[in-house]
């Protein structure tokens, strides 16, 4: 199918390029399906699991979980933080009264 680009508009144009770039997409996604049932029968045909090869933690993430407190506001003893992450403002605001962070451990 040969197309004479050289006799399209603007808009005829984006349409085929558009049109183009969903078909290369289709085909990229039909080639990993392919490929990715390729490597399954391989594995099978040798006698292990995808997990044999892979491991077993496809698909699990560490979860964050909570860690606990360091510091302490000396000022308000319900206000904590781990050490993670951004300071928060008490925390500043004791450093630049003079404390040290040794003074803030719990």
């Amino acid at each position: 199918m040969a197309i004479d680009i050289k006799n399209l508009n603007h808009n005829q144009l984006n349409d085929l390029i558009n049109k183009a770039q969903s078909r290369q997409h289709e085909l990229r996604k039909e080639k990993v399906v392919k490929l990715r049932e390729k490597i399954h029968a391989l594995i099978k045909a040798e006698g292990y699991s995808f997990d044999d090869i892979f491991g077993g933690t496809r698909g699990k993430r560490r979860s964050g979980g909570t860690v606990a407190p360091k510091y302490r506001n000396p000022a308000n003893a319900e206000q904590t933080w781990s050490g993670r992450g951004k300071r928060p403002r008490w925390f500043n605001e004791a450093l630049k009264a003079g404390k040290k962070e040794k003074d803030l451990l719990i």
